[in-house]
């Protein structure tokens, strides 16, 4: 036997398999057409290279496309029964399974999220969303809104960059499956993967003006959301630009779900399972870069198994990789954007002003790109801006706790209100904590865990609305 180290090989997965093309068009009424707004340059912010040129709309493009949706939706989709619109959405389920690598590799490159979690998460379970929904296409009457629950009309979706496919698949399937049609808004970061589901549109045959896609940025965004013929809104992103699309549609009598940003609380009691925490708390705030609004970036941990937990933690974080998404080894990406590693980069100076113990992984960064490499702050306080304030990277506050009642206090002292996490081996204690707090969704012992039979929502700052399983129909049909 020889005597040498392990070393570490790449095992890159091959761009070729994307089918990039050099420009995109956006897509209304059944067809690619060429936008009036200013194209946008998709990046890949793993090495800063241009991947496409994407036509944009401009807000005349909005109106066509509304007008483009209700035709839609009073010749053909809302009329139409439900088992045959649940046709079209198996069908597109079945078209994103198929083309499931091509639509991973393209998300990765786009978005820089690491290619097993865009190829094991984003892509399977946006396919899910559209076969569950596919499931109640035909049986609205047994949900539980009435024998005969009726569509609202036209619905304009706004979905940000974290997870493009993902959040595009929370937002169509289900209103599709009420009989609604969509004109949605990708973000402006990451407009591909939208752009190739229209395809996919294509393929299944769906009737044109059902799904329109307009990249663009926020004006076009904006332009949507105030739009007269559109009846429901739907939008996830930043609490800010929440309030204002809330402030937007107030008194038009347009439904309304939003989804906003988090600070999410981890709670970590002392009878919890270390190792199995340990790997939930990576998960809970590294995962997707940290670019997720329900991510566990506040970890609260009993002060008697502080020391320990801290130490078992940074052993952990220094053994994820980060690096090239396309790397099938590759545990933590590339920040979607220059200006949210700004962001990550100036929130997390905070910490150190403020007086947080900074420790971060000494995982190398690659040369180009954006990059931030896993950072957990401990001695943090509940004043401190990276306790209070939603960073949206991978960064990781630890705060301790004594008693439980301090833990609860401590999880619910945040605006927000998505989710929380909670670390036990006490069913009991479980079940007490998940009532106490102020939180749409709360795991016990494990994160990040979605299913499209379950909803998910928030409280508080964090919007209001649930996406997915039986309580989210209620969003796209008139009751």
């Amino acid at each position: 036997m020889i005597d040498s180290p392990w070393e570490y090989a790449p095992a890159p997965e091959s761009r070729e398999i994307a089918n990039l093309k050099p420009s995109y068009r956006m897509f209304v009424d059944g067809e690619f057409v060429d936008g009036g707004g200013e194209p946008l340059k998709s990046i890949n912010p793993a090495t800063e290279e241009l991947l496409a040129e994407v036509s944009s709309a401009s807000e005349s493009d909005v109106d066509i496309a509304v007008r483009a949706a209700r035709r839609a939706f009073e010749r053909t989709w809302s009329t139409m029964p439900g088992r045959e619109r649940a046709k079209y959405l198996f069908r597109i389920a079945r078209l994103i399974q198929e083309r499931a690598r091509e639509l991973a590799v393209l998300e990765s490159l786009d978005n820089g999220k690491p290619i097993k979690e865009s190829r094991d998460a984003d892509i399977p379970t946006a396919a899910a969303h559209f076969f569950h929904h596919a499931g109640w296409a035909d049986k609205l009457g047994y949900a539980g809104y009435g024998p005969d629950p009726r569509p609202l009309g036209v619905a304009g979706q706004v979905i940000p960059w974290n997870f493009p496919l993902l959040m595009l698949a929370w937002k169509i399937a289900p209103a599709l499956a009420c009989g609604n049609t969509v004109v949605l808004k990708p973000a402006e970061t990451t407009p591909l993967t939208a752009l190739v589901f229209a395809e996919i549109c294509q393929q299944a045959g769906l009737p044109p003006g059902v799904v329109n896609i307009l990249p663009g940025a926020g004006d076009i965004g904006a332009a949507l959301v105030a739009h007269p013929g559109v009846d429901k809104v739907a939008f996830t992103g930043s609490t800010e630009v929440g309030k204002q699309i809330q402030r937007s549609v107030a008194g038009s009598g347009k439904k309304l779900t939003l989804e906003l940003g988090g600070k999410a609380a981890n709670i970590v009691f002392d009878d919890a399972p270390l190792d199995q925490a340990v790997e939930g708390i990576v998960n809970g705030i590294f995962f997707n870069q940290g670019h997720v609004c329900c991510a566990g970036s506040r970890l609260l941990v009993q002060e008697s198994i502080a020391d320990e937990l801290l130490e078992k933690l940074r052993i952990r974080v220094r053994t994820l990789r980060v690096g090239d998404p396309l790397d099938k080894n590759t545990d933590v990406g590339a920040i979607n954007s220059a200006e949210q590693l700004s962001k990550i980069t100036e929130l997390a100076a905070s910490g150190d002003a403020e007086g947080a113990e900074r420790w971060t992984s000494p995982c190398p960064l690659p040369e180009k790109g954006f990059f931030f490499s896993p950072t957990v702050f401990s001695g943090v306080h509940q004043s401190m801006r990276i306790a209070r304030e939603e960073i949206f990277g991978p960064v990781l506050s630890m705060l301790t706790f004594r008693t439980p009642a301090e833990a609860i206090a401590k999880a619910n002292n945040t605006p927000y209100g998505l989710s929380a996490g909670i670390w036990t081996e006490k069913g009991s204690r479980i079940l007490w904590a998940a009532q106490q707090l102020r939180a749409g969704v709360v795991w016990a012992n494990t994160f990040n865990r979605f299913d499209p039979t379950a909803p998910f929502g928030g409280y508080q700052e964090s919007g209001f609305g649930r996406e997915g399983g039986r309580a989210g129909l209620e969003a796209y049909l008139d009751v």
